[in-house]
């Protein structure tokens, strides 16, 4: 898709005024580092799930300006004809590391890291953000009203309400990946085969003289897939008593049974609860509820706290949209530049302790139990340390540092994958199906007290002791006068 449209210009236009500057003042070559990381985890979770990596190459891949470009930034009159003629023979040569899709993922420590010449790190800060934080922030919250739902299918109906069409196509993708069993979006399943679902709407039942005629002739067009819309009129006494009618007269003479009921309106519980009695009685117990509405992952888990009898949800704009809380905050900072061939380690300081960053050229370890398969901390490290899984191993708060502890028995796994190798691409994307697979097996693997949705446990994410003296050592540089710092 993203091969038809030339992205290359969706960028904050203070990349180009810094990335002319770099070029006039001899920069362009100068090896930079970068990181996305993220702060706060959406609604207050415990985790958030990596997502959007596959559109991220396809951007890159695709990296180019054509003479439009050029004569649009020759037009504003600030730009050296030099750097102009660098953006026309541009070629992307950055290599970059990136958590799997799927991955679970948590505050502060990277999931992106760039290396590369500074302008070619610095220029895709824009697409690389809007990706990963879009796409991030709707598994998030698909996967926390997946897992509210406790096993029934979720379904993404969410299109309309999406921010956009990108929005909807890779708002699907993310929903899908995070666990959801479906999309009503035809494209997103045309691109990348999700299964599209759904039957009718409320305006297939009133364009009928009555709600019997509407359910009939579906019935007869759709016999092996006949779920009908039960709520356009009056759920109990018209709607659900209709169905029964149409399944026995249309639906069984035919060799087939009644796949279902949506209702979209009123109190799904109570109803649900009154609509599945009247199936059971008429020989249906087959037949599925599937609700819809407004919901949301505290909605789902109430419905069910309260005895719905409700076998699938589908959810539309406040998955799509994440509504409850809209942003995913990652942040791209540089981390580290190379001078002479040596890795010099740079610090964004802030009186806002949250907004430090970790310095230096790094690597991701998880940690996880040999004994169960539970995931048990994440330790940022120097890129070329490395964690000994044959002795103990002593993790510890980063900012509380008296909090520490000794773990053994465990198997140490880097999380950040080689993507592009100064240039070129060297990953080869799973299937949607895979990554699907990847995630619910990643998220199976953390503490239930993690997956809390209100006062989650906070996972574990360590600095290894060289990584926390780099950070102290620069801290105490700055924060002393030897350096600057923020006011």
């Amino acid at each position: 898709m993203l091969e038809k449209m030339n992205l290359t210009m969706l960028v904050d236009f203070y990349e180009f005024t810094m990335a002319n500057g770099y070029f006039v003042e001899g920069f362009e070559n100068r090896i930079a580092y970068f990181d996305m990381f993220f702060r706060k985890v959406p609604d207050g979770g415990g985790f958030a799930i990596m997502v959007g990596l596959e559109q991220l190459i396809e951007y890159i891949k695709n990296l180019k300006f054509d003479e439009e470009d050029i004569a649009y930034l020759r037009s504003k009159g600030i730009f050296d004809e030099r750097f102009l003629t660098y953006l026309k023979d541009f070629e992307f040569s950055c290599d970059i590391w990136s958590m799997p899709e799927g991955t679970p993922i948590f505050p502060m420590e990277p999931i992106v890291t760039v290396r590369g010449p500074i302008i070619e790190a610095q220029f895709i800060e824009t697409m690389l953000l809007l990706t990963v934080n879009h796409q991030s922030l709707i598994a998030t919250k698909a996967n926390r009203i997946v897992r509210a739902a406790d096993g029934r299918n979720v379904m993404e109906f969410g299109s309309r309400r999406a921010q956009g069409y990108h929005g909807a196509i890779f708002g699907a993708r993310a929903a899908y990946i995070a666990g959801c069993s479906g999309t009503a979006c035809a494209i997103s399943d045309r691109l990348y085969g999700i299964p599209a679902l759904g039957t009718m709407a409320h305006s297939w039942v009133q364009l009928f003289d009555t709600e019997y005629e509407a359910f009939r002739s579906y019935a007869e067009i759709y016999p092996d897939n006949c779920i009908l819309l039960v709520d356009t009129y009056n759920v109990l006494h018209s709607g659900i008593p209709n169905a029964i009618r149409v399944f026995n007269e249309v639906i069984l003479p035919k060799g087939y049974r009644p796949k279902g009921i949506r209702i979209d309106s009123g109190d799904i519980t109570y109803l649900s609860k009154k609509a599945r009695k009247m199936l059971d009685e008429a020989g249906f117990p087959d037949c599925a509820i599937t609700a819809s509405n407004s919901l949301d992952e505290y909605i789902i888990r109430d419905t069910l706290m309260q005895g719905a009898q409700i076998d699938m949800y589908g959810v539309g704009e406040r998955l799509i949209t994440s509504r409850s809380e809209p942003v995913f905050g990652g942040v791209y900072k540089l981390a580290a530049i190379e001078r002479d061939g040596e890795i010099i380690p740079k610090i964004k300081i802030s009186e806002n302790t949250s907004k430090i960053t970790n310095p230096g050229f790094k690597q991701v370890y998880r940690l996880y139990s040999k004994e169960t398969g539970e995931a048990i901390a994440d330790v940022i490290t120097l890129f070329d340390e490395e964690i000994r899984e044959d002795e103990a191993y002593e993790i510890f708060d980063p900012e509380h540092t008296w909090k520490r502890k000794k773990v053994g028995g465990f198997t140490a796994k880097k999380m950040l994958v080689k993507i592009f190798d100064k240039g070129k691409c060297v990953y080869q994307s799973p299937d949607i199906h895979t990554i699907k697979a990847y995630c619910k097996q990643q998220v199976d693997l953390l503490w239930d007290e993690v997956k809390r949705f209100e006062n989650p446990h906070r996972y574990y994410v360590d600095l290894s002791p060289a990584l926390w003296e780099m950070k102290e050592t620069l801290l105490g540089k700055y924060v002393t006068g030897t350096g600057e710092a923020d006011k």
